[in-house]
C-alpha cells in the first residue's frame, strides 16, 4: 500500500508516493517526473497531460491550461479579465457569475467549468498513480497556494471528489516544503527555535513563509504572497520584447495569430532557461507566421533590465512575511529558495541582499511540495507509522462572523479567526435565542483580498427549534484541516430545577453544600456570556445542586438538544451539481477508453495483416 501527495502547479504537476523504502516521485507515460497541467479536446477524445501539451500548438482554442488561475473565481473580477487576455480558448460568464469555458468536441459545442477541467486533470494524475502503484488509490494530500480563499479550497475538494479522490488535507505549498525540510533535520539547536524563510517562485505566483523549527515540531509564523508574480511574467517580458522586434524587423504581428503567439511564448520560456545559465542566448523559430523564419538575440543583462520592475516586486512579500512574523532579518537562520522560477540568477542576488545571506537550494525546487504532501498523507493515514512530528499551519486571512443581530464580537473586534490562527481550530459561540437564526462568515479585512472579490463566504441556518426565552444555544465553529470554515454543530442548552425538602439535618446539609461550593469555585470552567466566544476545549458542568436556608435542595440539570444546521456556500456546488459533473466525467472517460481500444484493435488488425502477408509471400517464394 502507499499514500500519495499531489502538487498541482500552474504549468506542471508532480506526483509523490510514500513507499516502504521512502518517497518516490512517480513517472508519467512518457517517463517524465513532471506532467503538464493541460487538457486538450480533440475531434474524438481528450488528450491529458503530456499528450495535451503536444497537441496545444495544433489545437490552441480547444486546449485548456493554467486552469489554476480561474478556479473558484467570478468572471467579473478584474484579475480574471487580465488572465483571460492570455488564453486562446473562449470563455463566458455563467448563471452564478462564475467562469464557463466553451470549446468544440465531438462536433458539438460543449461548456465546462474550471472545476470540471481540474477534475479531468485530477483523474489523469490518479490514473498515472494507479498504473505505477498497480492498485487503486483515493486518499491523498493536495498542495494549494496559501492565498487560496475558502471557495477556491472548496473548488479543489469538489474537483477531487468528481475524480474519485479523497483528500485528507489541503496543505499550503510552503507548509509542505517546510515539512519536507524539517522532518529530516536533526541538527536544530536545543537552545531555541530555528527560523527559516521559504521563498517559492512558482509559474504564476510568489509565496513566502517563515517557519519555526524545533526537534519534532514545526510552526508556520507567517504567510505572504504576490498572487500574480511568477516565472510566466518573466516569459511575458521576453515575449513582448521579441513581438515588438519581429513587427519592426519582419513586419508580422504575432498578437493577431493565436498559433504564432503560442509558439513564441514556448520559445521565450526556453530562452529564459538558457539565460539562467548563459550570459546571452539566441532565439530561432521556423515559419512563425506568414511563412517567415525569425531570428532574435538577447543578453542576460538586457533581460534583467527589462524585468527590473518584476524583481523589485519580490521584495514586497518578503518584507510582509517579516512584518507579520514580527521579525528582523537578524533572527533568520537560513533562506530556502524553491519553485520553477527560482533559477533566475537575479532573484538569488536580490534575496541575498534582502536577507543578508545567500539563499540555499538544499531542496528539489520542483518536487519539494509533492514530497511534503506525501509525507503529510503518511502522517494522517493509518497505513504508515511515521515518527511523531507536529505540523502547525496558520490561516492567511482574518475571518469574522455575524448573526441576525450584527457582528459577533470577541474581546476587542469582530474577528473570530484572526490572521495567523492555527489550522485547525475550534471556537464555540454562545447565544440566547428561542427560535431559528442565521450566521454569516465573511472576510473581515477586505485589504487581504484581491480587488473585486466578494467578502462573504457562507451562510449557516441554525434551526428550526423552539425554546423558552433566554435559552442558550452553543454553536461549534470549526476552521478545519483544509483551512475551510464550517459550523460543525449546534446545541440547545436548557436548565431545569427539581425541588426536594430534607426535614432531617437540614442545617448540616446547608453547611455541607456551602463548603462544596466554596471549594469548587476555584476550579470551575468559565461560561461564555450572551453572544460570547469560548475556546473549543472549554467545558461546562451539566448539573449542580443548591440548598436554601429552609432545607429545600434544588437540583439543577442541564439538557442538551442537537439543533439542525444547514449551510449555503456562496458560489459553491450543490450535491446535484456534483452528481451531474461525476456522470459527465464518467461519460468522457468512457469515450476516451473506447477510442483508445479502437486504436489498439486497428493496430492489432494491421499487424495481423502484415504478418499474414509476409507468411504468404514466403510460401509463394518457396
Amino acid at each position: 500500500m502507499s499514500v500519495v501527495g499531489f502538487d498541482i502547479g500552474n504549468e506542471n504537476c508532480v506526483i509523490s508516493a510514500v513507499k516502504q523504502r521512502g518517497i518516490d516521485v512517480l513517472l508519467n507515460d512518457e517517463s517524465k517526473r513532471e506532467t503538464p497541467s493541460v487538457v486538450c479536446f480533440g475531434e474524438k477524445q481528450r488528450f491529458l497531460g503530456s499528450a495535451g501539451a503536444a497537441s496545444a500548438t495544433m489545437n490552441p482554442k480547444s486546449t485548456i491550461f493554467q486552469v489554476k488561475r480561474l478556479i473558484g473565481l467570478n468572471f467579473s473580477e478584474p484579475r480574471v479579465k487580465d488572465e483571460l487576455k492570455m488564453f486562446p480558448f473562449e470563455t463566458s460568464e455563467g448563471p452564478d457569475g462564475g467562469i464557463l469555458i466553451q470549446l468544440q468536441y465531438l462536433g458539438e459545442r460543449h461548456t465546462f467549468t474550471p472545476v470540471q477541467i481540474l477534475a479531468m486533470l485530477f483523474a489523469h494524475l490518479k490514473d498515472i498513480t494507479e498504473k505505477n502503484l498497480e492498485f487503486p488509490i483515493s486518499d491523498c494530500v493536495i498542495g494549494i497556494p496559501s492565498y487560496f480563499t475558502d471557495l477556491q479550497r472548496r473548488a479543489y475538494l469538489y474537483a477531487a471528489e468528481i475524480a474519485g479522490l479523497k483528500p485528507l488535507r489541503l496543505l499550503h505549498d510552503c507548509t509542505a516544503t517546510s515539512l519536507g525540510y524539517g522532518i529530516y533535520k536533526t541538527d536544530f539547536s536545543s537552545a531555541g527555535p530555528t527560523y527559516i524563510v521559504f521563498v517559492d517562485i512558482g509559474h504564476c505566483d510568489t509565496q513566502v513563509s517563515i517557519a519555526s523549527f524545533e526537534a519534532g515540531y514545526m510552526k508556520i509564523l507567517s504567510h505572504a504572497y504576490d498572487r500574480s508574480l511568477g516565472s510566466r511574467d518573466f516569459d511575458e517580458v521576453l515575449f513582448k520584447y521579441f513581438a515588438a522586434q519581429f513587427k519592426e524587423q519582419y513586419n508580422i504581428d504575432v498578437y493577431s495569430n493565436v498559433r504564432a503567439s503560442v509558439r513564441l511564448r514556448v520559445a521565450c520560456e526556453k530562452l529564459k532557461k538558457v539565460l539562467s545559465a548563459n550570459a546571452e542566448a539566441p532565439l530561432n523559430i521556423e515559419c512563425l507566421m506568414d511563412e517567415k523564419d525569425v531570428k532574435g538575440f538577447i543578453k542576460r543583462e538586457e533581460f534583467e533590465n527589462l524585468a527590473s520592475g518584476l524583481f523589485e516586486r519580490i521584495r514586497v512579500p518578503c518584507n510582509q512575511a517579516l512584518s507579520d512574523a514580527r521579525f528582523t532579518v537578524d533572527k533568520i537562520h537560513a533562506v530556502e529558495l524553491v519553485g520553477s522560477g527560482s533559477r533566475i540568477p537575479a532573484i538569488a542576488r536580490l534575496l541575498a541582499s534582502l536577507f543578508r545571506r545567500e539563499p540555499s537550494r538544499t531542496l528539489n525546487a520542483s518536487e519539494c511540495v509533492a514530497r511534503g504532501c506525501a509525507l503529510q498523507c503518511a502522517m494522517l493515514s493509518p497505513i504508515f507509522r511515521v515518527r511523531d512530528y507536529e505540523v502547525q499551519d496558520s490561516l492567511p486571512f482574518s475571518i469574522g462572523f455575524s448573526s441576525d443581530e450584527g457582528p459577533i464580537c470577541t474581546m476587542t473586534n469582530s474577528i473570530l479567526f484572526p490572521k495567523g490562527q492555527p489550522i485547525p481550530s475550534v471556537k464555540i459561540l454562545t447565544f440566547q435565542r428561542s427560535s431559528l437564526f442565521r450566521l454569516e462568515a465573511f472576510y473581515a479585512n477586505p485589504n487581504e483580498l484581491p480587488a473585486g472579490m466578494p467578502s462573504k463566504i457562507s451562510c449557516f441556518t441554525i434551526g428550526p427549534f423552539q425554546a423558552s426565552h433566554g435559552a442558550k444555544v452553543k454553536v461549534k465553529v470549526h476552521l478545519n484541516i483544509h483551512g475551510i470554515v464550517t459550523v460543525e454543530s449546534a446545541s440547545l442548552i436548557e436548565d431545569h430545577e427539581d425541588d426536594s425538602v430534607t426535614r432531617d439535618h437540614a442545617q448540616l446539609n446547608l453547611d455541607k453544600m456551602e463548603a462544596e461550593s466554596v471549594s469548587g469555585s476555584g476550579s470551575g470552567s468559565s461560561v461564555a456570556v450572551e453572544n460570547g466566544v469560548e475556546d473549543g476545549t472549554s467545558t461546562q458542568s451539566k448539573s449542580s445542586q443548591t440548598t436554601s436556608a429552609g432545607g429545600v435542595r434544588k437540583h439543577k440539570s442541564t439538557r442538551r438538544h442537537e439543533i439542525p444546521v444547514s449551510e449555503n456556500i456562496y458560489g459553491g456546488m450543490t450535491e446535484a451539481d456534483l452528481s451531474e459533473a461525476r456522470e459527465k466525467e464518467i461519460q468522457l472517460t468512457q469515450q476516451d477508453r473506447t477510442v483508445e481500444q479502437t486504436k489498439e484493435k486497428k493496430n492489432a488488425l494491421e499487424s495481423y495483416v502484415y504478418d499474414m502477408r509476409n507468411k504468404v509471400h514466403i510460401k509463394i517464394q518457396i
